[in-house]
């Protein structure tokens, strides 16, 4: 429009009358047509990127309080854009939170009730043959879609990400990563490029951030909105930083542990390399028109110095520190920076964001909810709803299944399938340090009422390989 008037105002003072009026409509016709295409860019559905990583402590980013740890790029996420300090994991582990993610529904309701495994005796999961995935979905919006890294939802067919909607597959099978250098779990190959095979070299997140570099510059090319989920196997254990970064936090952390060295090393090089991402987006103009999630699957690990702040427990517990994870919005022009909201929110819950983000209506019955009206700063109602945690698994809990359950501040859990069921007002003891007297309390009881009758319904969803 600056334009327009300019050429407007030399008209009317440079030259005749009639070469003004067409020089006018000239310029108003212009204007016109640059309005119409901004318009047409600004209506254009956003790309979006979802980032999950793998096991990431809600203490263990220096935005979150971390005096130990220099996190730039993931900080810069939180002061550019929104920061929730009440997101979920839907589990306390890998697979059940990924399904949740991908579905918008409980794991349990998807046949992910607990880790998939490549050994038969020790798996706990087997995904649904008609869940549906959000990259389904996106795709009938014309969305190219896209997952690099880590799947941990199937090993073969009708499993893997090809065979789920997504367009483009490179990353790694499996669940956790043996070596981040050799990428093998139990001497198996899980590497794929779609269902190709393939073998790179190098550190899995250095590789995973490379494709994904490759992938932004590629759509670039095109006109077709993407979405893109890029999800790390760091910082999962094994523990692996390169040797130049953990020297680094040697130098300048001397009095840390050596396990905790190397977890701020590990946390530092996968900042490094988000750092990567996003600068890419932003060389190439795609941070225009392009959401971009964080979030981790479920909490740190506490036996390998991971950290979860003040929350109670850690990865495997139905405690807070087990399944609150650092969760940040980053869409430029769209999100007010540095703004943070204390409504609750689960992984389940982005499913049906994206979908309202993308202009299209899912196919079938979740059980998330969309959260787009808090991330645009809107006011939100989100925890008037019962939501529940399952988790099964072999070992020590014996095959069984233990679970958490929560409306508004009231929550229940138990830890292992053999441990009473706790009972917590979390807004006013968030770090979970004084159970509530159980009995006669009617919110209790509703709460395990709807948690009884969630149980029921999973429990006819088949899940057990064959």
């Amino acid at each position: 429009m600056y334009q327009f008037f300019s050429l407007t105002t030399y008209a009317l003072v440079t030259i005749p009358m009639k070469a003004k009026y067409l020089l006018l409509g000239v310029a108003f016709i212009t204007g016109c047509f640059r309005a119409y295409g901004q318009a047409l860019v600004d209506s254009k559905p956003p790309n979006i990127i979802c980032i999950l990583v793998d096991d990431l402590g809600y203490g263990d980013l220096a935005c979150q309080g971390a005096t130990d740890m220099q996190t730039p790029h993931i900080d810069h996420l939180s002061n550019q854009g929104l920061t929730f300090t009440n997101f979920y994991a839907n589990s306390t582990v890998c697979s059940p939170s990924r399904a949740s993610l991908l579905t918008g529904k409980y794991p349990d309701m998807v046949g992910v009730p607990g880790v998939i495994r490549q050994d038969v005796k020790n798996n706990w999961g087997e995904l649904a043959e008609d869940a549906v995935f959000i990259s389904e979905v996106l795709k009938t919006k014309g969305y190219q879609t896209g997952i690099i890294g880590k799947w941990h939802l199937g090993l073969e067919r009708p499993s893997i990400p090809n065979e789920k909607g997504f367009d483009f597959f490179k990353g790694f099978l499996g669940d956790m990563m043996d070596d981040y250098w050799s990428h093998r779990r139990g001497g198996i190959n899980w590497m794929r490029y779609n269902k190709e095979e393939i073998d790179p070299k190098g550190h899995a997140t250095d590789i995973f951030t490379d494709w994904t570099i490759d992938y932004l510059n590629e759509r670039t090319k095109e006109e077709q909105p993407f979405f893109l989920y890029l999800a790390y196997n760091a910082p999962h254990f094994p523990i692996q930083p390169p040797q130049e970064w953990l020297e680094r936090v040697k130098n300048r952390e001397s009095d840390l542990s050596e396990k905790r060295a190397k977890n701020v090393a590990f946390i530092e090089h996968l900042d490094f390399n988000l750092g990567r991402v996003m600068q890419t987006l932003e060389e190439t103009g795609l941070d225009e028109n392009t959401l971009v999630v964080f979030t981790s699957d479920n909490g740190g690990a506490l036996r390998f110095a991971q950290s979860n702040g003040k929350l109670r427990g850690g990865k495997q517990d139905m405690y807070e520190g087990g399944i609150r994870v650092p969760t940040f919005f980053f869409w430029k022009n769209k999100i007010e920076p540095g703004t943070v909201t204390k409504n609750f929110a689960m992984l389940m819950d982005l499913f049906p964001t994206f979908c309202e983000v993308a202009g299209v209506k899912p196919v079938q019955h979740i059980d998330g909810m969309s959260i787009l009206p808090t991330i645009l700063g809107e006011k939100q109602t989100t925890d008037d709803r019962y939501v529940f945690w399952v988790r099964r698994e072999g070992g020590q809990y014996g095959g069984q299944s233990y679970y958490a359950a929560r409306y508004r501040d009231f929550k229940i859990l138990q830890n292992t399938p053999y441990e009473p069921i706790q009972y917590f007002n979390i807004k006013k003891d968030e770090y979970e340090e004084n159970a509530l007297e159980s009995s006669n309390d009617e919110i209790y009881q509703a709460i395990r009422s709807q948690l009884q009758e969630h149980i029921r319904k999973a429990g006819g969803i088949p899940w057990q390989k064959k």
